[in-house]
């Protein structure tokens, strides 16, 4: 990698130049709380103040940005909305941090072949709506969709609760227009449902991270959207028995549509974030969200009985059926808001694992004893179903020391339990800067060298987005 070089005010009025002086922003030209915000997103407590913030609108626009980058040797950084959790979009090395906002139009539904064509600027929930009002779906559905971008979930290949019965974000592209770190724009499939033809870029690019490209435009593949569905609140007095049923509920031949598992801790501080009163019993440790969906409501009140029936040799409490839409969105809404809720009350790490959904239990086990060894407390939750659990490790009594420095070891210890379990160190998070230092857990020499190489041939200078993943 080159060592890379400071923006000049020459490159600044080539910037200017390219996308107007109003898209320029610099901190002595923009007011300080908002140019901060494009040096930090949401992991943990970082900020790294980038050189210059670029706003192009289209794909010609950050073509002859990279390009200026690419000859001065620019450091530069994609950006969507900055709610990652694994600092993808901090600008460590300074430079250009350049934003997707202003791309972020719905070019095309497709409604003849189930297909839609955006830009990477696109709020994921605001796609949802527009797909929804023409009978169809986009699944893919991250905690933070009412804000994140399309862009960014691509980067990250995010998944969300319905992953479970639905797959994640990469299950859902078929063509994508990329800028290389070198300028040149491509199109890395084919907009069809099958293409065996040459590698497949499309899916490399999907969970890059931004170190191979910018993303400019997306096609991607929709589905009808089921017309019914029922959700259940199953509330569990062990929480390694929650994460037991799990399994079993998929063994009984019921494949939810979303399934969430919350530990105590978890949805008493979500609910309290957000106002509303569970009335949660004392005995209660962990829940389970179970979202079951389709066209036959009858079909969905016997899956829903086929549920009740694997759960009776469970010690649970009494299960709430939510059959209203108001009761639904609330608990939802009580599920999403449990990372804004921890972040509310404590300062924290979030881990992002993922096992076989079969070794969950132990995986949270794990967890809780690595915890006591070490005098940490952790709230876990998530995607129960796939077996993706989030944990936040709560900052609490520790000291400086501990926080900044001795975590690691039981960070290194839950990643290691993980991959022992047949899993890996995260399942929609990304590794970005935070989980760095640990992808030698999850991946070997040689499969690091191959992916170093690949890196090379598209950034042969290193500078998109430098200092990520390895």
């Amino acid at each position: 990698m080159s060592e890379f070089s400071s923006i000049t005010p020459t490159l600044l009025v080539a910037f200017e130049q390219v996308v107007g002086e109003a898209h320029v922003l610099t901190a002595l030209r923009t007011e300080a709380s908002a140019y901060a915000d494009y040096g930090r997103d949401h992991t943990e407590d970082f900020h790294f103040e980038p050189a210059v913030v670029l706003r192009p609108e289209n794909a010609e626009q950050i073509s002859e940005i990279v390009r200026l980058c690419h000859e001065h040797r620019i450091p530069v950084t994609p950006r969507g909305a900055g709610t990652g959790l694994s600092g993808g979009a901090l600008p460590i090395h300074n430079g250009v941090v350049l934003s997707t906002e202003r791309l972020n139009r719905i070019i095309e539904i497709d409604e003849r072949n189930l297909q839609a064509t955006v830009e990477p600027g696109v709020i994921t929930q605001v796609f949802q709506d527009a797909v929804r009002e023409r009978g169809l779906m986009y699944p893919p559905d991250p905690a933070s969709k009412g804000s994140c971008f399309l862009g960014g979930n691509l980067s990250e290949s995010s998944g969300g609760p319905k992953a479970v019965k639905y797959g994640v974000t990469k299950d859902y592209v078929l063509n994508m227009q990329v800028v290389l770190p070198t300028g040149d724009i491509i199109w890395t499939g084919a907009n069809t449902l099958k293409n065996a033809t040459g590698y497949n870029l499309t899916q490399l690019m999907i969970g890059s991270e931004g170190t191979l490209g910018i993303i400019t435009r997306i096609v991607f593949r929709l589905i009808p959207h089921p017309q019914q569905d029922i959700t259940l609140l199953v509330p569990f007095r062990q929480e390694a028995q929650a994460a037991e049923a799990v399994s079993e509920i998929f063994r009984a031949g019921i494949v939810p549509s979303g399934m969430e598992f919350m530990e105590r801790e978890a949805i008493v501080w979500s609910a309290g974030y957000l106002n509303i009163d569970l009335n949660l019993p004392e005995d209660i440790r962990a829940h389970l969200l179970i979202e079951l969906d389709g066209n036959d409501l009858d079909r969905l009140y016997q899956e829903a009985e086929h549920v009740y029936g694997v759960l009776e040799k469970y010690d649970i409490g009494e299960i709430l059926l939510a059959d209203t839409a108001g009761q639904k969105e609330e608990l939802w809404k009580i599920r999403r808001n449990i990372g804004n809720a921890v972040r509310y009350n404590s300062v924290y790490k979030e881990e992002d694992t993922v096992v076989p959904r079969a070794e969950l239990p132990t995986l949270l086990a794990g967890v809780k004893e690595i915890g006591r060894r070490y005098g940490f407390n952790s709230v876990c939750y998530g995607h129960a179903g796939d077996g993706n659990l989030h944990i936040n490790i709560i900052r609490g009594e520790l000291d400086d020391d501990m926080w900044n420095h001795g975590l690691r070891e039981p960070i290194r210890e839950i990643f290691r339990l993980c991959v022992k379990l047949g899993g890996t160190i995260s399942g929609e998070h990304g590794i970005g800067l935070v989980q760095r230092p640990y992808i030698g857990i999850a991946i070997g020499d040689v499969q690091l060298d191959l992916m170093r190489g690949i890196k090379r041939v598209f950034d042969p200078h290193g500078i998109m987005n430098p200092g990520k993943i390895f």
